[in-house]
């Protein structure tokens, strides 16, 4: 990312580049075989060791305090590699962020890297949805802070991999919905096998099904929505970095692909049609890059419009990611679709990402009904 240019965000961007090399590259094929062998535990107790799953909490939390640049800088990293390490990171981030804004850090137990086990730090939550939308939300009984859940709710991510779950219920009277913490050991809770996904294998989602289970609530009662909605401006710019990540590495391999593969006596980057397409996706992932460049500094400044910005910014990238890991696949010909490569899953990724923070069109709605509400669009 263009962004990555002070020593720190430099520091982090190697050391993510670094750790992506070296311990998803080699292994990648077998995570994503994931959950038919077993997951990459060992990949995602060095992840936390580093400090990815806690990067924008305060420092009393164990967090590294970091703002939305330096979480997407290590997306684009990892997920040019592996976007389902990246889609856990990003899971995780998601929680915390609308714990954060709730004001109810003081629910989070310090996790500090090499202190507690990564399942401490990681909070699932149903990150491929935006629970304003869903028809069928958890039902929530009691007062104060303690409530009992029951219902069933599906594709919560890491659900089977962590104890403790954001979850998003509606108390009986309430407009809109409220959030709740919930221990997923807690007798009550059922949860089922790994839900197999177009992509994201080793990024695991189950559904859930609540008896009478109880929860805390986080913030005030109510103000689910008002958390979400200000926790996704930020989280969009963490989406779009996904994409990009998945578009960079598809452009990385079928470039290196070109320079080897010899067809007619000479290098296939020797034909003007490979030619053509690689420009096409250096192109995209150019635009990508400097869009999501721009969009960080904006957030990070805080300056007017910004959160409409980070919107426009995560639909357009997606789509082009979509686009882009298209030309992935044809540019290796028949090997694009082969698992030894990594093109056909950067494809399937990219399809999933696209339902990060709820469906696409329902996204576009959203954008415009802001601006109908008065939300200057530049």
């Amino acid at each position: 990312m263009k962004i990555a240019q002070d020593a720190e965000m430099r520091m982090l961007d190697q050391m993510a580049a670094d750790f992506a090399a070296k311990e998803l590259v080699e292994a990648r094929e077998d995570h994503d075989r994931y959950p038919f062998l077993p997951l990459f535990e060992d990949v995602l107790a060095k992840a936390h060791e580093v400090g990815f799953f806690t990067l924008l909490l305060p420092e009393a939390a164990g967090g590294g305090e970091q703002g939305i640049s330096a979480l997407s800088l290590i997306l684009d990293d990892i997920c040019r590699s592996d976007a389902s390490l990246g889609g856990i990171i990003f899971t995780t981030a998601l929680a915390h962020e609308m714990i954060l804004k709730a004001k109810s850090e003081a629910l989070l137990p310090p996790v500090a890297s090499g202190d507690h086990s990564y399942r401490e730090a990681l909070i699932a939550c149903p990150s491929f949805d935006n629970p304003g939308e869903a028809g069928n939300l958890l039902q929530a009984k009691g007062k104060g802070k303690k409530h009992m859940l029951s219902g069933s709710i599906e594709y919560v991510v890491l659900a089977g991999l962590c104890g403790r779950a954001l979850l998003p219920a509606k108390v009986e009277g309430d407009e809109s919905y409220s959030l709740f913490l919930v221990d997923l050991t807690s007798p009550g809770v059922e949860v089922s096998e790994p839900v197999f996904s177009l992509g994201l294998h080793a990024c695991p989602a189950c559904d859930l099904e609540l008896k009478g289970v109880e929860a805390t609530l986080v913030g005030r009662q109510g103000e689910g929505r008002a958390y979400f909605d200000a926790a996704v401006d930020k989280m969009f710019l963490a989406a779009a970095a996904m994409a990009t990540g998945i578009m960079k590495g598809s452009f990385t391999e079928a470039f290196e692909y070109s320079l080897q593969r010899h067809q007619g006596g000479w290098e296939i980057i020797n034909w003007s049609e490979v030619r053509m397409l690689l420009a096409s996706l250096a192109i995209k992932c150019k635009v990508a890059d400097m869009l999501l460049s721009e969009a960080c500094r904006a957030a990070e400044a805080d300056e007017a419009g910004w959160g409409l910005g980070a919107r426009a910014a995560a639909i357009h990238v997606q789509e082009l990611a979509c686009d882009a890991t298209t030309d992935g696949i044809q540019l290796l010909g028949g090997n694009g679709y082969m698992e030894d490569y990594g093109q056909e899953k950067r494809f399937r990724d990219a399809k999933q990402i696209q339902s990060l923070l709820g469906l696409t069109p329902m996204k576009r709605l959203d954008y415009i009904r802001r601006i109908r509400e008065g939300e200057k669009p530049w």
